[in-house]
C-alpha cells in the first residue's frame, strides 16, 4: 500500500537523475504510468505531453547518454510530474548541472508546482535556490531541524 501511495502522491527529482540508461527519454518518463497500469496509448500521450512541457519533444527518442545534464534533469522532472502528484520531493535538483541550466530547471520546477498546485519539499545546500523556491525554510543542523524565519 505504501508503494501505491507513493506512486500516486509523490514525485521525486533526484540530484543524479536516476534514469534507466537503456531506455529512451520517453520510456523513462512513462515508467510511473506503466507501474500504475495505464494503457500504452494513454501513457505515451501523457509522456509526450510532459516532455513537450519541459522542452524536450525533439529529444524523446534519445537515451540518457545522448542527453546533456540539463536535458537529463528535465527528463527526470517530467517523470516526477507525469502523475501530477500533490507532493514533489526535489533532492538537490540543480546540483549536477551548470548555473545557466540550473536557473532554467529551477524556473521549470516552480512553474510545474504552481500549475499543478503541488507542494514542493526541496533539499539543497544552495541558499539562493532555497530562497527562490520556497515559502518556508527549515534547516538541518547537527541532526536537528531548526525553523528559519
Amino acid at each position: 500500500q505504501l508503494a501505491k501511495y507513493r506512486l500516486h502522491n509523490i514525485g521525486v527529482v533526484f540530484q543524479s537523475f536516476q534514469l534507466l540508461p537503456h531506455r529512451t527519454a520517453l520510456q523513462n518518463v512513462e515508467l510511473p504510468l506503466i507501474l500504475a497500469g495505464v494503457r500504452q496509448r494513454q501513457r505515451r500521450e501523457a509522456a509526450r505531453d510532459c516532455l513537450e512541457r519541459v522542452g524536450l519533444s525533439e529529444r524523446m527518442h534519445h537515451r540518457p547518454f545522448q542527453l546533456s545534464g540539463g536535458e537529463q534533469q528535465r527528463v527526470a522532472i517530467a517523470r516526477a510530474i507525469i502523475n501530477r502528484p500533490p507532493v514533489l520531493l526535489a533532492d538537490e535538483p540543480t546540483g549536477n548541472i551548470d548555473s545557466r541550466t540550473a536557473d532554467q530547471v529551477t524556473q521549470l520546477i516552480l512553474d510545474v508546482t504552481a500549475e499543478t498546485n503541488s507542494t514542493m519539499v526541496l533539499v539543497t545546500h544552495d541558499r539562493e535556490l532555497a530562497r527562490r523556491c520556497v515559502t518556508r525554510v527549515v534547516t538541518l543542523s547537527d541532526g536537528k531541524l531548526i525553523p528559519t524565519d
